[in-house]
């Protein structure tokens, strides 16, 4: 009997996530991966995780094993108010909803937000997850360039004389897939666009804390907080990054006229985030040792940055060039001529190393001559004969 007919018509547009696909090759025998963006084990706080496991499980054993809120632990959500704080944003436990990873944060807002054929704005490249809510909300993306101080937001004013927009999604601080920081002043302009043209600034900020220097940029939501402009923004983070992934717990700020809206969705998706996973950060968080699990993190992949990106310099720098990461996980390149990054991976798996193609972190146009290097997981050696291996594949 035949199923025509029974998936629905947004299902044919969506596709898999190349990075998911490129998982499955690092996994085989011998194969050094630099392509997820996955945090390295090396560096979980296992001590610190299994205590606040044992805590959780003993001293709050109905809460970690109940259903729970949707917006999410009441007391979790005020120790995210006190991580917030130090990132400079105030705000309220009643203005964030706990998610499953900020990922899950996206595709609420996402849904909560687009009508079909809305117009969303993203960087170009952009966070590949990013491109596939959008496309399961119907939105209709369109792009702006980038370049070493972040999204040119030149190029959005422009966009916006013509053309009315629902809102811009970015990645400010060490974005995925570029590495690169969006300036203040560019902050402030985005700002000034987003007020005068109407239109939501969806603030994803997975990476911020992973900075490689003391200089910490000013969140746009505190700068739109300042201004009293804070309904015009959201923002979302993770502590899939800082603490552990497979926790998947992320969080949302977001304005009275969405929050509510969100919440709803989300219970309709799974009612609320895993409780117990809630109460292991909630009592992880209250032992103290998140700000020196972070210190050691930023420690160890700033020198995991400086050692892959003088490799690619020693060994392909006469045919690719990129930015020095200052932070997050990422080395973005480009080679020098044009290059198919995504036909040269199949001769790098030959050589056992798999990177991401560039081409997929592109809603539109996209630079085949560019590929995402992740220097979290691997270690010193490994990068060593990774890049090894590149060279050979040429």
């Amino acid at each position: 009997m035949s199923t025509d007919g029974l998936l629905a018509q947004r299902m044919a547009r969506l596709k898999s996530s190349a990075i998911r696909e490129l998982l499955k090759h690092s996994k085989m025998d011998g194969v050094i991966s630099l392509a997820g963006g996955i945090p390295s084990e090396a560096l979980f706080d296992f001590q610190g995780l299994n205590e606040a496991t044992q805590r959780a499980i003993t001293e709050q054993p109905s809460s970690a094993f109940q259903y729970g809120l949707t917006e999410g632990s009441p007391v979790l959500r005020e120790r995210i108010v006190e991580l917030c704080a130090l990132r400079g944003i105030k705000t309220h436990a009643e203005d964030i909803v706990v998610t499953a990873g900020s990922q899950q944060a996206l595709d609420l807002v996402m849904r909560a937000t687009a009508n079909p054929q809305d117009i969303f704005v993203v960087e170009r490249p952009t966070y590949l997850a990013a491109l596939q809510t959008l496309e399961l909300a119907e939105a209709q993306v369109m792009s702006v360039g980038s370049d070493e101080y972040g999204m040119v937001v030149d190029e959005l004013a422009a966009l916006l004389e013509t053309t009315r927009i629902k809102g811009v999604y970015l990645v400010p601080n060490f974005g995925n897939p570029s590495g690169v920081t969006l300036s203040e002043a560019r902050r402030r302009q985005l700002l000034e666009l987003a007020v005068r043209h109407g239109f939501l600034i969806i603030e994803d900020d997975p990476y911020g804390e992973l900075r490689f220097t003391e200089t910490r940029q000013t969140t746009i939501y505190q700068l739109a907080q300042e201004a009293g402009h804070a309904d015009r923004v959201v923002y979302t983070s993770s502590f899939s990054k800082i603490l552990a992934p497979g926790l998947r717990l992320g969080w949302a700020i977001l304005p009275d006229w969405l929050l509510h809206k969100v919440a709803i969705i989300k219970q309709a998706a799974d009612l609320h985030a895993s409780s117990l996973s809630q109460a292991i950060v909630e009592s992880y968080l209250g032992l103290g040792r998140l700000s020196a699990q972070i210190e050691t993190i930023r420690h160890a992949y700033r020198q995991k940055a400086e050692l892959l990106s003088s490799l690619m310099a020693q060994e392909l720098g006469d045919v690719i060039e990129f930015n020095q990461p200052e932070g997050g996980m990422f080395l973005w390149a480009r080679f020098r001529q044009p290059f198919d990054t995504t036909a040269w991976l199949q001769k790098t798996l030959e050589q056992g190393v798999v990177f991401v193609p560039g081409e997929f972190f592109f809603a539109d146009h996209p630079d085949r001559s560019t590929l995402r290097l992740s220097f979290a997981t691997a270690t010193q050696e490994q990068m060593h004969e990774a890049v090894a291996r590149l060279r050979r594949a040429l």
